[in-house]
């Protein structure tokens, strides 16, 4: 298979077209990605980008984003496959009369009658896909087993049909936001990627990326009180895209430039405890 990369700096660039502003770091390990054919899991708090990598890493490639969003309690059949049973069920019965079972049971146990998840859609894909493993240490250990066999072999085996294997190696990205530690096993497997929050001048450049009609002299103030406000004791800093909410709404308020009232009046964009909403406040009173 042809590499979807031909430099680092191609999936800097690349990236960069479809508005996400990524460094050297994060622009490596895709491409790193890409040509050693292994996964990506990627790590850091919530809302700093992780998930929209992956998505952007399909729009700059033109590939097709299958996403398995991970919760706890999620099995085979929601992550692999299952068979219709419904439809299987009005086969036997269309049948009924035939005198060979084998038949019938080689018909119901085949492509037509099998229910593909995101896992199996994958690996089956004719065309270049990129897989998204959304929350991946939302799972149980159980289902973390069944991902280590996907991930390693890139094939599926089915007792009706047997083995599966990959048409074409997909794009893997995992994402974690460390609520629980996971195996040394997956972790081997995957290359390891830490997003973290954006430095001041990273933030805001993203933020006028991202937000459209905003001012550099309003993207330079959202990004300064924003870094100052991470550096309080909260239950949850802002996140880099409540960052650009808050950004939107401030222009969609027509601000140009924040007062310490016009930043309280607006902190339950950024800031989703009321703890953490009174101690900012607190902080821009203390700033102004």
């Amino acid at each position: 298979m042809a590499h979807r990369f031909e430099s680092v700096q191609e999936v800097r660039d690349g990236l960069k077209d479809v508005n996400y502003l990524a460094d050297d770091g994060i622009a490596g390990v895709a491409f790193l990605a890409d040509r050693l054919g292994k996964p990506v899991l990627v790590e850091g708090p919530a809302g700093t980008g992780k998930t929209q990598l992956a998505k952007s890493i399909a729009d700059m490639t033109g590939a097709r984003l299958i996403r398995l969003q991970c919760y706890e309690g999620l099995d085979e059949s929601k992550a692999l496959y299952e068979w219709n049973y419904k439809k299987q069920l009005l086969r036997i019965q269309a049948d009924k009369n035939s005198d060979s079972w084998s038949e019938v049971h080689d018909d119901i146990f085949s492509d037509e009658f099998l229910l593909t998840r995101p896992l199996l859609e994958a690996i089956t894909a004719p065309d270049p896909v990129v897989l998204l493993i959304d929350e991946v240490d939302r799972v149980e250990v159980e289902t973390e087993a069944l991902l280590l066999e996907i991930l390693s072999e890139y094939q599926v085996s089915i007792p009706e049909l047997g083995t599966i294997v990959a048409k074409q190696i997909p794009l893997v990205f995992l994402t974690s936001n460390n609520t629980r530690e996971l195996s040394e096993a997956l972790k081997r497997r995957c290359l390891y990627l830490h997003v973290d929050y954006p430095d001041m001048d990273r933030e805001k450049e993203i933020v006028l990326t991202r937000v459209p009609g905003v001012s550099e002299n309003l993207a330079d103030q959202i990004a300064r009180i924003v870094r100052s406000i991470r550096q309080l004791d909260l239950k949850k800093s802002p996140s880099v895209s409540e960052t650009i909410d808050w950004a939107r709404t401030l222009v969609l308020l027509g601000i140009e430039h924040i007062d310490a009232q016009q930043a309280k009046d607006t902190l339950h964009i950024l800031l989703k405890y009321q703890t953490d909403i009174a101690k900012a406040a607190k902080e821009l009173s203390v700033d102004k």
